[in-house]
């Protein structure tokens, strides 16, 4: 019999998330790791675990996820739009606490980029008066 399975995908700066939920004991596994060993910080954890304890699903759901580019915060934030899309997929009544809450808005902050002439985005280059 196959496995029931929701996907989400998230991304956020220039992390991309693809995220599956699993019926199972509540265990997250990044890129084949535990969330303990890939994330040193507990408010990464948190951000990541967000959406499955505001909708009371933190046990119910085994969280796959693979996850490339960025840095750590990013990544946190990338798989936390995953689990609230693929925790959409999985039941829509959870929609209105969801939305409150922000987990369903992408982040649209992104880098901005160098211009020509300037150092870097804004920067000039150095004055000299002589």
């Amino acid at each position: 019999m196959a496995q029931v399975q929701y996907y989400g995908t998230g991304r956020r700066k220039s992390s991309v998330a693809r995220v599956r939920l699993v019926p199972g004991d509540g265990q997250v596994l990044i890129n084949n790791r535990s969330i303990d060993d890939y994330f040193g910080k507990k408010t990464l954890e948190m951000i990541v675990k967000q959406p499955l304890v505001l909708t009371d699903t933190e046990g119910r759901f085994n969280v796959i996820c693979k996850v490339h580019g960025g840095g750590s915060t990013g990544q946190a934030g990338a798989i936390r739009l995953g689990i609230a899309r693929a925790l959409l997929k999985a039941d829509v009544e959870l929609r209105p606490a969801l939305k409150r809450a922000g987990y369903l808005t992408r982040d649209p902050r992104m880098k901005e980029r160098k211009k020509y002439g300037l150092k870097g985005a804004r920067r000039s280059p150095q004055f000299s008066k002589r």
